[in-house]
Parts: structure tokens; C-alpha cells; sequence
């Protein structure tokens, strides 16, 4: 019998959604960034068995939003819920209990999917001190199953797998074996750049970013491909920020996102970016859809 389905990870910002399924699909899937809701798309990663096909849906962290752009994260985080067959809360070890996820499980009584409770990041707060916040939760909540892990470690990642298998359903493969994610390279390459601004930079740029690509194709004769992006802030101070003086701080973000794309695609890349300001651009819902957002 074979068994096939969507799993949801949802927890508030910055638990290690992203870096949980980056580690059960084997590859880099989605940007990973210690500032808090890196994540802004639905992003699948998928791992498929000789037995089972699981496909992950990474949502943007559930947090009360403060403008437009966070208000549709959140509605389409909480839609996910109710569209998949497992849902997986996520809450950080190494932070411990606090409103962020009281709030993520006061949204989840409203749904009838099964709950898995994942207490992650147990390799910066010691296994004990993950165990006494996987007891702190598992009353609030009549979760499926509970577990201690570290996604950035590995720890307890096949008993999390066989828990997950419990609760998926007998149905098709929807994906070919090979096929790790639905995501087109361009939305992934877009990605990457994002974080490594968000890596690099101070505290008022990384969330008022957003990257278009404006054209992506080999060069003829010469095994290259040549990538054009705009980087959009909201305001001129933060293009000077990603500038940098002399050019030097958005030389290190090609530099350091150009690896990383060549690594995906498998070729030498000549990356060009331009960093332009589109005012408050996260309050007008016409530019989402331009930098890949897909919120509907």
C-alpha cells in the first residue's frame, strides 16, 4: 500500500520550519534566516519513498501582523490548515514557552486535522530542557503525537518521519521520484538572494526586501547562465544600507548568492542586481504578485 500527503509546518516565526524541511527533503528548499518571518510563500518540499510520498508545505510564520503583507501571510497560513492531511507545530527549545505559540494553538482549535507537537532546536537547549516544554504544551492541546528534535542536527528525524507515516493516507505519488520541490528555479534564486540580505543586513532593511527577476537564460555558446534582478526597498535610507559604501555590501550579497545559485542550477552564473526603492510596497497588495507573492 503505498501512502501520500501534504503536511503543513506551522509554529510562530523563527522555530526552524525552514530548516526542518530543508532536512527531511536532503536540499536546500526554502532560505533560512535567524530574523523572524523570512518565509512569505507556501513553499513544498517533497520526499518521496519507495513506500510513501510526503510533501511538505512550509507557511509563513502565524504573528499578529502590523501591515497588509502580514495580515495575507497569516490568512494563507491558516488556510493551509485546513487543506492538508497532517499539520506539524513547531516551537523552539532554546526559546521556550511563550504567547507566540499559545497563539498558534489557540488558531489550530478551529481545524480537525491532526496535530503533531515538535519541540525543535533541542541541540541549543539540551534534550531535558526540550522535554520539559514538550510537557509544558502537551496538555494545552490534544496533539497527535509529540516529539523532541533537532532539524539542525538530525536528531530524531527518522522516529519523526515513522510518526508522520501513521497519519498519511493511502494515495497516489504526485510527484516524480526525483522532484524535491514544485518551486520554479526563478522563485528559488529570488529566494536566495533575499537571505543573503537578510543575513547581512541591519535590522530595519530585511522585511521592507523584495526581489524581481527580471530575466534569467543561458548564454549561447558558453556554459553560463546570466540573471538580472531588481532589489526593492521601501525607502531610499535602506537602498544606501544594501548599497553599501563604495558598492561594497551589495558586492558581497551577489558574491555570496552566486555560489549558492550555482550550486542549484549546476553552471556558472553572472549575476547583475540593482537595488531600486518602491514605496511602502508591503501595504499595496498590486506589487505582491510582480516579487513572486503568491497570497491568494
Amino acid at each position: 500500500m503505498y501512502r501520500s500527503g501534504f503536511i503543513a509546518l506551522v509554529g510562530r516565526p523563527n522555530v526552524g520550519k525552514s530548516t526542518l524541511m530543508n532536512a527531511l527533503v536532503g536540499e536546500k528548499m526554502a532560505i533560512i534566516s535567524d530574523k523572524p518571518q523570512t518565509t512569505r510563500n507556501q513553499i513544498r518540499g517533497i520526499l518521496t519513498s519507495d513506500n510513501y510520498q510526503m510533501i511538505f508545505i512550509d507557511t509563513p510564520g502565524i504573528h499578529k501582523p502590523r501591515h497588509k503583507l502580514g495580515e495575507k501571510m497569516v490568512q494563507l497560513s491558516l488556510r493551509t490548515l485546513r487543506e492538508v492531511d497532517l499539520i506539524l507545530f513547531l516551537t523552539d527549545a532554546a526559546a521556550g514557552p511563550g504567547t507566540g505559540d499559545e497563539y498558534v494553538i489557540q488558531q489550530l482549535q478551529a481545524v480537525e486535522t491532526p496535530v503533531i507537537l515538535v519541540v525543535n532546536k533541542a541541540d541549543r537547549s539540551g534534550l531535558a530542557e526540550a522535554q520539559v516544554m514538550l510537557e509544558h504544551y502537551r496538555p494545552m492541546y490534544p496533539f497527535a503525537g509529540a516529539l523532541v528534535i533537532s532539524a539542525l542536527e538530525g536528531t530524531n528525524l527518522t522516529p519523526l518521519e515513522q510518526l508522520m507515516l501513521q497519519f498519511l493516507p493511502e494515495g497516489p505519488q504526485y510527484y516524480p521520484q526525483d522532484m524535491l520541490t514544485d518551486q520554479p528555479e526563478r522563485f528559488i534564486v529570488a529566494e536566495l538572494i533575499r537571505e543573503k540580505i537578510l543575513q547581512l543586513t541591519r535590522e530595519e532593511v530585511p522585511h521592507a526586501v523584495a526581489i524581481e527577476i527580471t530575466s534569467m537564460a543561458p548564454r549561447r555558446n558558453r556554459e553560463l547562465v546570466d540573471i538580472e534582478a531588481n532589489i526593492y526597498v521601501e525607502r531610499d535610507s535602506q537602498k544606501g544600507i544594501i548599497i553599501g559604501k563604495q558598492g561594497a555590501m551589495l558586492k558581497e550579497i551577489g558574491r555570496m548568492a552566486r555560489l549558492e545559485i550555482e550550486a542549484l542550477l549546476g553552471s556558472p552564473v553572472n549575476l547583475q542586481l540593482w537595488v531600486k526603492v518602491k514605496s511602502d510596497w508591503r501595504n499595496r497588495e498590486g506589487t505582491w504578485q510582480n516579487f513572486g507573492l503568491e497570497l491568494e
